[in-house]
């Protein structure tokens, strides 16, 4: 085999095998209606769930991960939100259930 054809396909696996140990962030942001953040805002008050501290290190920002610890919480099904929520300090975050990622800030 010729040292071009050899070098070539070692670079194939191991591009391979590089890019299976990257890990992909995308930050994803939801536009919510006024009405429905209005809605989600007096929902989250009315239940009065306990807020929590910030996790050490952690940013509330859009598009970070919730950890594990933090608990997130539903809003009612007759709503068809697609997102659970928490409140991490002074703010209400909403969820995606399926990543814990947040995709929003209500405010």
């Amino acid at each position: 085999m010729k040292p071009f054809v050899v070098a070539a396909a070692f670079s194939l696996i191991a591009g391979s095998a590089f890019a299976q140990g990257m890990t992909e962030t995308t930050t994803t942001t939801t536009t919510i209606s006024p009405a429905d953040e209005s809605e989600m805002h007096d929902f989250v008050v009315k239940e009065h769930r306990a807020a929590i501290a910030p996790p050490s290190g952690f940013v509330v920002t859009n598009g970070a991960v919730l950890p594990q610890s933090v608990d997130i919480y539903s809003f009612p099904a007759d709503h068809h939100w697609k997102y659970e929520y928490t409140t991490i300090g002074d703010q209400t975050v909403l969820v995606d259930p399926g990543t814990r990622q947040i995709v929003h800030i209500i405010h």
